[in-house]
């Protein structure tokens, strides 16, 4: 079941960071990837939860971000960039693909006219499948774009 994400799930989505953007921590570890949660609530945020009973297992949230503290899938101030992970004992189930598409359906009814965000270059395949495109590549990253 799904459900939108609120304050009380501040602590699953920091936990979730380093499910979904383990391979640039990999990369360097001191990556702040805790913008992509901090001071939840801001003007542009939002975001969908997985969940069985109490327990969460996956998520997919937006955020905007000013071009002086750009993500990592940047493309402009008002494009909000995607954020999504599902905890490896509930991947392969099509939890992700469920996410992706009720969180760019709230896009949508936000009126954003597309969604960015930053994958690694052998994941591109899952979110090609739901609409995104590759708008740019450097180094071992893809910044992809899906026109809503």
């Amino acid at each position: 079941m799904l459900r939108p994400v609120d304050q009380q799930d501040m602590r699953f989505l920091r936990d979730l960071l380093r499910h979904a953007y383990h391979w640039r921590m990999a990369q360097d570890p001191d990556l702040p990837v805790f913008r992509y949660v901090q001071n939840w609530g801001r003007r542009g945020d939002a975001g969908v939860v997985a969940f069985d009973g109490p327990n969460a297992y996956g998520a997919a949230w937006y955020r905007l971000f000013p071009e002086a503290t750009p993500g990592f899938g940047f493309v402009d101030e008002e494009t909000p960039e995607l954020t999504i992970a599902v905890v490896p004992s509930h991947r392969g189930h099509g939890t992700g693909g469920e996410l992706l598409e009720a969180l760019l359906a709230r896009a949508r009814e936000q009126g954003y006219s597309r969604v960015s965000l930053s994958a690694e270059p052998g994941q591109t395949g899952f979110y090609e499948k739901h609409g995104f495109e590759e708008l740019e590549r450097e180094d071992r990253t893809v910044t992809m774009v899906a026109t809503l």
